[in-house]
């Protein structure tokens, strides 16, 4: 998978099940700005996805993604809100990067894998959530660069996190 956004600097592929062990604790040492997984967590959470790529670092997995298509079975208050107020958009789940795998373009380049894979669908959006409260300003910072714009907010388990909700077109 070659286009402007991505290089065989940073070869997208599916993620393997050799993986998780990794992408499980590249996603876990990320919270608050992800939710936590463990490795029986993101093994029962894939088949629910529509797309699960990995990016390697060095030689070995050191970024994931994980999106959904419309009519997912995923109880998330994120995706359903997307689902009720925004139907037909590819919902990124979540999207990891390991922190000495940051700054080199591999987010760009997983976010390629997402745009193809929507437009593959037909969908004209992509959608994601960001966290606001507490705060993640550089995951904001980054999905603006990459197009991305704020439609609203969402106050989710509870009240105790308040996400930026975000879009951007397909093409």
């Amino acid at each position: 998978m070659t286009d402007a956004w991505t290089s065989a600097v940073h070869a997208v592929r599916p993620v393997a099940e050799a993986d998780l062990p990794r992408l499980a604790s590249i996603n876990d040492a990320a919270v608050p700005a992800v939710s936590p997984l463990g490795l029986d967590g993101l093994r029962s959470h894939l088949p629910l996805c529509d797309l699960a790529v990995a990016a390697e670092h060095d030689g070995s997995p050191a970024a994931m993604l994980l999106a959904l298509a419309p009519g997912s079975a995923y109880a998330s208050e994120n995706y359903r809100w997307f689902e009720t107020n925004r139907p037909g958009t590819f919902y990124v789940d979540r999207i990891v990067v390991a922190p000495e795998a940051h700054g080199r373009g591999i987010g760009r380049a997983l976010y390629g894998a997402a745009l193809t894979r929507a437009a593959e669908l037909g969908l004209a959006e992509v959608s994601c959530e960001v966290n606001l409260d507490p705060p993640n300003p550089q995951s904001i910072a980054f999905h603006t660069r990459l197009g991305f714009r704020q439609i609203g907010e969402l106050e989710t388990k509870g009240g105790t996190i308040t996400v930026a909700l975000m879009v951007r077109p397909t093409a």
